[in-house]
Protein backbone atom coordinates (compact mmCIF):
# COMPACT_ATOMS: atom_id res chain seq x y z
CA UNK A 1 0.00 0.00 0.00
CA UNK A 2 1.37 3.38 -0.76
CA UNK A 3 -0.14 5.36 1.87
CA UNK A 4 -0.33 4.54 5.73
CA UNK A 5 -4.08 4.09 6.93
CA UNK A 6 -5.05 4.69 10.30
CA UNK A 7 -7.60 2.85 12.06
CA UNK A 8 -8.68 0.87 8.79
CA UNK A 9 -12.68 -0.51 9.17
CA UNK A 10 -15.45 -1.92 7.08
CA UNK A 11 -19.14 0.09 7.14
CA UNK A 12 -20.47 -3.45 7.60
CA UNK A 13 -18.90 -2.95 11.38
CA UNK A 14 -20.24 0.53 11.90
CA UNK A 15 -23.42 0.85 10.53
CA UNK A 16 -24.45 -2.95 10.81
CA UNK A 17 -28.09 -1.93 10.45
CA UNK A 18 -27.46 -0.84 7.05
CA UNK A 19 -26.19 -3.80 3.58
CA UNK A 20 -22.65 -1.89 3.15
CA UNK A 21 -19.10 -3.04 2.74
CA UNK A 22 -16.97 -0.36 2.45
CA UNK A 23 -13.42 -0.61 3.36
CA UNK A 24 -12.69 3.12 5.05
CA UNK A 25 -9.93 4.49 7.49
CA UNK A 26 -10.09 7.35 9.79
CA UNK A 27 -7.14 8.84 8.19
CA UNK A 28 -4.23 8.38 5.65
CA UNK A 29 -0.75 9.79 6.09
CA UNK A 30 0.92 10.23 2.74
CA UNK A 31 4.61 11.47 2.09
CA UNK A 32 6.24 12.72 -1.18
CA UNK A 33 4.82 12.38 -3.93
CA UNK A 34 1.68 14.44 -6.32
CA UNK A 35 -1.37 15.46 -5.11
CA UNK A 36 -4.16 14.88 -7.41
CA UNK A 37 -7.49 16.54 -6.55
CA UNK A 38 -10.52 15.89 -8.39
CA UNK A 39 -13.31 17.83 -9.66
CA UNK A 40 -16.65 16.68 -8.37
CA UNK A 41 -17.80 13.25 -10.44
CA UNK A 42 -21.04 13.16 -12.01
CA UNK A 43 -22.88 10.37 -13.82
CA UNK A 44 -21.74 11.85 -17.40
CA UNK A 45 -18.79 11.33 -19.80
CA UNK A 46 -15.29 12.58 -19.47
CA UNK A 47 -15.43 13.24 -22.70
CA UNK A 48 -18.36 15.38 -24.04
CA UNK A 49 -20.00 15.84 -20.47
CA UNK A 50 -22.99 14.15 -21.48
CA UNK A 51 -25.21 12.20 -18.63
CA UNK A 52 -25.46 8.70 -18.89
CA UNK A 53 -29.26 7.55 -19.87
CA UNK A 54 -30.08 6.58 -16.14
CA UNK A 55 -31.95 7.54 -13.12
CA UNK A 56 -30.89 4.62 -11.20
CA UNK A 57 -28.52 5.51 -8.31
CA UNK A 58 -26.53 2.64 -8.79
CA UNK A 59 -25.80 3.20 -12.96
CA UNK A 60 -24.72 6.87 -11.85
CA UNK A 61 -23.15 5.53 -8.70
CA UNK A 62 -20.93 3.09 -11.51
CA UNK A 63 -19.96 6.14 -14.04
CA UNK A 64 -18.81 8.47 -11.15
CA UNK A 65 -16.44 5.78 -10.22
CA UNK A 66 -15.58 4.83 -13.46
CA UNK A 67 -14.43 8.62 -14.14
CA UNK A 68 -13.00 8.86 -10.90
CA UNK A 69 -10.87 5.83 -11.77
CA UNK A 70 -10.24 6.88 -15.42
CA UNK A 71 -8.51 10.59 -14.23
CA UNK A 72 -6.90 9.39 -11.08
CA UNK A 73 -5.16 6.65 -14.03
CA UNK A 74 -4.77 9.21 -16.49
CA UNK A 75 -2.20 11.19 -13.98
CA UNK A 76 -0.23 8.30 -13.23
CA UNK A 77 -1.74 6.64 -10.66
CA UNK A 78 -4.09 3.67 -9.63
CA UNK A 79 -7.00 3.29 -7.16
CA UNK A 80 -5.17 2.70 -4.25
CA UNK A 81 -3.66 6.23 -4.28
CA UNK A 82 -7.16 7.72 -3.28
CA UNK A 83 -6.94 8.76 0.20
CA UNK A 84 -10.19 10.76 0.60
CA UNK A 85 -13.31 10.61 -1.40
CA UNK A 86 -16.87 13.45 -0.73
CA UNK A 87 -19.61 12.06 -1.45
CA UNK A 88 -22.94 13.88 -1.93
CA UNK A 89 -26.31 12.13 -2.19
CA UNK A 90 -29.57 14.03 -3.52
CA UNK A 91 -31.92 11.45 -1.52
CA UNK A 92 -30.85 9.59 2.25
CA UNK A 93 -32.65 6.54 0.80
CA UNK A 94 -30.00 6.03 -1.98
CA UNK A 95 -27.33 5.97 0.31
CA UNK A 96 -27.22 1.78 0.69
CA UNK A 97 -27.16 2.06 -3.20
CA UNK A 98 -24.72 4.37 -3.67
CA UNK A 99 -22.18 3.40 -0.79
CA UNK A 100 -22.44 -0.45 -1.59
CA UNK A 101 -21.74 0.63 -5.40
CA UNK A 102 -18.79 3.00 -4.59
CA UNK A 103 -17.49 -0.04 -2.59
CA UNK A 104 -16.47 -2.26 -5.07
CA UNK A 105 -13.84 0.48 -6.35
CA UNK A 106 -12.46 1.00 -2.82
CA UNK A 107 -12.10 -2.61 -2.06
CA UNK A 108 -9.06 -3.01 0.03
CA UNK A 109 -8.17 1.03 -0.50
CA UNK A 110 -9.12 2.34 2.73
CA UNK A 111 -10.00 6.07 1.77
CA UNK A 112 -10.87 8.60 4.08
CA UNK A 113 -14.86 9.54 3.55
CA UNK A 114 -16.91 11.95 4.28
CA UNK A 115 -20.64 12.02 2.85
CA UNK A 116 -23.67 14.50 2.52
CA UNK A 117 -27.17 14.50 1.86
CA UNK A 118 -27.48 17.85 -0.29
CA UNK A 119 -30.81 19.38 -1.52
CA UNK A 120 -29.76 19.37 -4.76
CA UNK A 121 -26.74 19.00 -7.38
CA UNK A 122 -26.08 21.26 -10.45
CA UNK A 123 -28.44 19.21 -12.94
CA UNK A 124 -31.69 17.65 -11.30
CA UNK A 125 -31.26 14.04 -12.84
CA UNK A 126 -28.06 14.34 -11.07
CA UNK A 127 -28.55 11.16 -7.88
CA UNK A 128 -24.71 11.72 -6.97
CA UNK A 129 -21.54 13.16 -7.09
CA UNK A 130 -18.41 12.29 -5.67
CA UNK A 131 -14.82 14.26 -5.19
CA UNK A 132 -11.59 12.47 -4.74
CA UNK A 133 -8.36 12.99 -3.65
CA UNK A 134 -5.67 10.93 -4.57
CA UNK A 135 -1.66 10.70 -4.08
CA UNK A 136 0.96 9.39 -6.29
CA UNK A 137 4.30 8.21 -5.01
CA UNK A 138 7.24 9.47 -6.57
Amino acid sequence: MAHTRIRKFNTADTYPEQNLDNDLCQAVVTQGGKTVYLRGQCPQNLDDAKNIDSHDPVEQTHKVMQNIKQLIEEAGGTMEHLVKIVVYITDVRYREAIYRTMGEYIKGVHPVSTGLVVQALARPEWLVEIDGTAVIPE
